[in-house]
C-alpha cells in the first residue's frame, strides 16, 4: 500500500497560493459531496479537500466508482467565483484537466485531454474530473490513478501511473498539481486568452472525426474544430458547425 497523505507537507507546499485550506479524512463517500454540503455553513472558497479512501466517487452523468485506499488522489477544491462571468465558469474543469496533464507530462507521462476534461494516456483513462456549483462557488473534484492495479480498476477502460511505470510519491504529486491549479485559476481570472491555446496544444478532440451523443438521445458526427470562449466544442458536421456543451464524445478513428 501507498504511504498516506502527509497534510503537513501539502499545507507547506501550498504557502503563499490560494488555498488557504488543505484537510485530508481517511475515508469518505464523495470529497464533492462533503465540500459541496459544508458550503451551506462555510466559505469554501480556496478550501482542499482528500480522501485516502473514496467510496463513492462520482463522475458525470452521476456515474459511480470506487478504488483502493491510497491508490489514488482523490481531491476536490473550491473555487471562488465572484467577478468572473457564470459564461466563463465552464472553464474550470477544462483547466484543471490542464494542470493535471501539466503535472503528469512532468513525470514523462505523454498524457493528452479529450474533451472536456478526461485526461487519457492512449485509450486509457488516467483521471476524470467533475464540477459542481455551491452558490458562488464551483467544486471541482479530481480522481487521479497513481498506484492501481489491473485488476483493482474501477474501470476496464482505465490506466494508473504504476501500470505505466511511473512511481510517485502521492504527496509530492498533489502539492505540484495544486500548485499548477492555482497558477491556472489566477489565469483564469485574469481571463488570459492564452488559456485556451495551452488547452488546445493537449487536446486529443480537437482535430478529430468524433461522436457526440447528446442530452435527448441525439448524436452528432463530424470533425471536432476548436473550442469556444465558454468552453464548449465546436464540431463541423454538414457544413454547419454546431456548439456542444454537454455529451459523451467518441473519437473515430
Amino acid at each position: 500500500m501507498s504511504a498516506p497523505l502527509d497534510v503537513d507537507q501539502l499545507r507547506a507546499s501550498v504557502s503563499g497560493t490560494g488555498w488557504r485550506r488543505v484537510d485530508v479524512v481517511e475515508e469518505t463517500g464523495s470529497t464533492n459531496a462533503d465540500l459541496v454540503a459544508r458550503a451551506a455553513s462555510e466559505d469554501i472558497a480556496g478550501a482542499v479537500l482528500l480522501a485516502e479512501h473514496q467510496r463513492a466517487g462520482r463522475g458525470r452523468h452521476g456515474r459511480s466508482w470506487s478504488a483502493p485506499p491510497r491508490s489514488q488522489i482523490a481531491m476536490s477544491f473550491g473555487v471562488d467565483t465572484a467577478g468572473v462571468s457564470p459564461d466563463a465558469w465552464g472553464w474550470l474543469p477544462l483547466i484543471t484537466g490542464l494542470a493535471v496533464v501539466e503535472s503528469v507530462r512532468e513525470l514523462g507521462v505523454d498524457a493528452g485531454l479529450k474533451w472536456p476534461n478526461d485526461v487519457l494516456v492512449g485509450d486509457g483513462k488516467l483521471a476524470g474530473i467533475l464540477a459542481e456549483v455551491a452558490g458562488t462557488v464551483v467544486v471541482v473534484g479530481v480522481g487521479l490513478n497513481v498506484s492501481l492495479t489491473e485488476d483493482a480498476l474501477p474501470d476496464p477502460r482505465a490506466v494508473s501511473l504504476t501500470m505505466l511505470g511511473v512511481s510517485v510519491d502521492r504527496t509530492v504529486l498533489t502539492g505540484r498539481l495544486l500548485v499548477a491549479l492555482d497558477r491556472l485559476v489566477q489565469r483564469w481570472r485574469r481571463s488570459d486568452p492564452a488559456l485556451a491555446d495551452d488547452y488546445r496544444r493537449v487536446s486529443t478532440t480537437i482535430g478529430s472525426q468524433v461522436r457526440a451523443h447528446l442530452p435527448g438521445d441525439s448524436d452528432i458526427v463530424g470533425t471536432a474544430t476548436g473550442i469556444d470562449a465558454s468552453g464548449r466544442l465546436l464540431i463541423d458536421s454538414d457544413e454547419t458547425t454546431a456548439t456542444v456543451s454537454a455529451g459523451d464524445i467518441t473519437h473515430l478513428r
